[in-house]
């Protein structure tokens, strides 16, 4: 009787586009330590990303916001609109809260600080690859809490607006996300199994013509949900 040999694990392959090249280098010295990831490409500006990406096929895209001639939140919004497009994950700094809260909005997977450790910042790759958000709850609220009041208003209604499509069910769900709970989590809540939860999420994806998770939990705090669920 032969025993199959186990599965290759995929690899996951990462673009980083960063202006600067330490930066860079030590993102690729770093991630290439794990067996599983593979750096496929760098760039220093988000004005090529689209062509590297139709070239190179990464499954993740780590992305700087303040690049000097094309940033990261141009390059975001135009990859993330295109069918079949990679994750991406915003490096960041908390001086430019309000771009990573554009950035995220417009359909990347999180952000990480450029401080982070290294180990964290090869799991967070491998979370994303797999369709994880990487966000953590009070980084995010920070980040919410520290956005500029102009337009608050005009977002909060249009928020509104779109989660009037949801039934109570759903936005419970929608407001769960919202803070920051994993699916094993609001299924011990709300007393559904998670496959339930993950059918429920996908609906609230489909009907609100969304990303991912990040953006449901945007959209939940635009609205004023996670203040006052009932609305």
């Amino acid at each position: 009787m032969t025993t199959a040999e186990p599965a290759e694990k995929p690899v996951i392959r990462v673009l980083i586009v960063d202006d600067d090249p330490l930066l860079r280098t030590g993102l690729v010295m770093m991630l290439g330590g794990a067996d599983d990831i593979r750096v496929v490409g760098q760039a220093g500006d988000g004005g090529g990303v689209q062509a590297l990406i139709d070239r190179l096929s990464p499954d993740v895209v780590l992305m700087d916001i303040r690049m000097p001639e094309v940033d990261g939140l141009t390059a975001t919004e135009a990859i993330r609109s295109r069918a079949g497009a990679p994750e991406i994950v915003i490096l960041t700094t908390f001086d430019a809260d309000e771009h990573v809260l554009q950035a995220l909005r417009a359909g990347a997977a999180g952000f990480v600080l450029k401080d982070t450790p290294p180990a964290e910042i090869v799991e967070s790759v491998r979370r994303v690859a797999i369709g994880q958000p990487v966000l953590s709850p009070a980084v995010t609220r920070r980040l919410m809490a520290r956005v500029a009041a102009s337009g608050q208003d005009r977002r909060k209604a249009k928020a509104i607006e779109r989660l009037a499509g949801l039934n109570d069910r759903e936005r419970e769900i929608a407001v769960a996300v919202g803070e920051g709970k994993s699916n094993a989590q609001i299924s011990a809540t709300l007393y559904l199994s998670v496959p339930t939860v993950k059918t429920h999420v996908s609906r609230i994806l489909t009907k609100l013509d969304l990303n991912n998770r990040v953006q449901i939990a945007l959209l939940a705090h635009d609205a004023g949900f996670l203040d006052d669920p009932k609305g």
